[in-house]
């Protein structure tokens, strides 16, 4: 029996063999998933029932099992039609998160286009989809290195 929170077989797999800088992607319901990711990454589908989990329950556990250097999220466009909201209330959840499990630099938007390009690196290792039902709720993280 394991002692983690993180109790999912595969992503658990993944995770032991992501290495420093490997991407991981975790991604609300409406992510392009199977058309917008690295050419190595494996596609974990979380979808239980509208909004559930969430992104954040996900990086929550994620952030529970290993060190991660850089949370970013999906920067919105400055003409999109969400712009004029200000930043997406999720993104204030990703920062408590990153900072309790101590991520040392802050969450960051990176421009969309930007984002999508990061995703297709061939460092992205794995995508959780989740059924989170918040926009712009995207994280991309940079996976750190244990230390002494």
């Amino acid at each position: 029996m394991l002692k983690t929170t993180l109790l999912h077989p595969e992503i658990l797999r993944i995770c032991a063999r992501a290495g420093h800088h490997a991407k991981i992607l975790i991604a609300d319901g409406n992510y392009p998933a199977s058309t917008k990711r690295g050419a190595s990454a494996e596609v974990v589908c979380l979808q239980l029932t509208p909004g559930v989990p969430t992104v954040a329950q996900v990086l929550s556990a994620i952030l529970s099992v290993m060190p991660i250097d850089v949370v970013n999220t999906m920067g919105i466009p400055a003409d999109d039609p969400y712009a004029k909201f200000g930043e997406p209330p999720a993104w204030k959840e990703f920062r408590a998160l990153a900072k309790e499990s101590g991520v040392a630099d802050s969450v960051e938007p990176i421009s969309k286009w930007d984002f999508y390009k990061a995703v297709e690196s061939p460092d992205h290792v794995l995508t959780i989809q989740t059924a989170d039902q918040a926009l712009w709720a995207n994280v991309l993280l940079t996976v750190g290195c244990r230390t002494a």
